[in-house]
């Protein structure tokens, strides 16, 4: 397979000036008073892309995960280190960044096409269809500035996946807008996959990664921790990244809290569709804590089938060793391997501990019927 992206030895860093001088006289006066940090947003990023390869790039707020994907796009130039591209490049970056505010949507289209260095019978000939997919037509000769979120994303994805690019970079803005224009959004990535295009993806959303990515980068503190498969990766970030995740009580001790498995009385995660299990979670927690128990069920090609409301779910835990059953009564499911993630959050929903792919269900079904659920539908006339 031919790489399209290389980033070889890449670092950024940032120059953070503090004033100690308040007023301006005292600045005019003393013009090199003050200090300044250097903040290291990327240090010695090292992975490629091949072509037709689709990779998520997940990391906390302030892991450099938009610094990544700006060096990756020329909008910023890395410190060290270097950055090859093979093929066009299309990139929608967070919210805000691309447009220019005072021009309509459709001097914005065309503005963005000579940056790509499309002639205007070029952009003629796909304008109307960047205006079909993201529906805002009625509002295309308005000043973007005047744009809710939800129209500039729609503006700005319709653009990016309609400039027929080899390389696709979307960072975090699929989750904005409704439920329907994301799926709309998600099926043209989709489509982009089976062409053999690339696509770099940074989103908050493990679903989103379980779903469209082969693979998944993680990235914390300016540090890449993970790269691989993304059951692995997604695993790394939520387990290795989260032992640091604490809950300060009254008296400022840490409660540090650890999954340890997940087991079953019979020993056995096989269970015939439409029958019930029993799931013991074994934990192990440093003090006494109160949260919400949360868990989710995956089909292996990361489709969400299920997630328990965390609010609903309230656990006690005491200081050692703990377990917690989950009684499952009826699975409707289809033939199958689902794994199941488990977790424990705050009051807040802020996630203490994880495990991911904690157990894998293997369910058996003795009907005909294609699908992942059994609805149990009947016919009359």
């Amino acid at each position: 397979m031919t790489t399209v992206i290389e980033v070889e030895g890449v670092s950024k860093q940032f120059k953070i000036h503090h004033e100690r001088s308040q007023t301006l006289k005292e600045r005019l006066l003393h013009p090199k008073s003050g200090s300044t940090e250097v903040f290291h947003a990327l240090s010695d990023m090292n992975f490629e892309v091949s072509s037709g390869e689709t990779v998520g790039i997940v990391g906390h707020n302030g892991s450099g995960k938009s610094t990544l994907l700006k060096c990756i796009c020329g909008v910023l130039q890395p410190t060290s280190g270097q950055i090859r591209l093979r093929g066009s490049l299309a990139a929608l970056l967070e919210l805000g960044a691309g447009f220019q505010t005072e021009l309509s949507g459709r001097d914005n289209v065309y503005l963005y096409g000579a940056m790509l260095g499309f002639s205007r019978k070029r952009v003629d000939g796909i304008f109307d269809d960047i205006v079909d997919f993201s529906e805002i037509e009625h509002f295309i000769d308005t000043q973007v500035k005047f744009y809710s979120s939800g129209m500039y994303v729609r503006l700005a994805f319709a653009v990016a996946v309609n400039v027929d690019p080899d390389i696709l970079v979307v960072d975090e803005v699929l989750a904005v807008g409704d439920e329907r224009f994301q799926a709309k959004c998600t099926d043209r990535i989709r489509t982009f996959q089976e062409e053999g295009r690339s696509i770099l993806l940074v989103t908050h959303q493990a679903d989103q990664v379980r779903s469209l990515c082969d693979r998944a980068i993680v990235l914390d503190g300016g540090l890449m921790v993970a790269n691989g498969p993304v059951q692995e990766s997604l695993r790394i970030f939520r387990e290795h990244l989260l032992e640091d995740a604490v809950e300060l009580d009254r008296t400022g001790l840490r409660a540090e809290i650890s999954i340890d498995s997940v087991t079953t009385p019979s020993g056995s995660f096989d269970v015939r569709s439409g029958a019930g299990i029993h799931l013991d979670v074994n934990m192990t927690s440093h003090l006494a804590y109160s949260g919400n128990f949360m868990m989710e069920i995956f089909t292996r090609g990361g489709l969400l089938i299920s997630r328990s409301d965390a609010q609903g779910s309230p656990v006690n835990l005491k200081p050692g060793p703990n377990r917690v059953g989950i009684d499952l009564a009826q699975i409707p499911l289809l033939d199958g391997v689902y794994d199941v993630n488990v977790g424990i959050v705050d009051h807040h929903g802020t996630v203490i501990a994880w495990r991911e792919q904690a157990a894998s269900i293997q369910v058996t079904y003795n009907g005909r019927e294609g699908g992942i659920v059994e609805l149990g539908a009947s016919v009359s006339q």
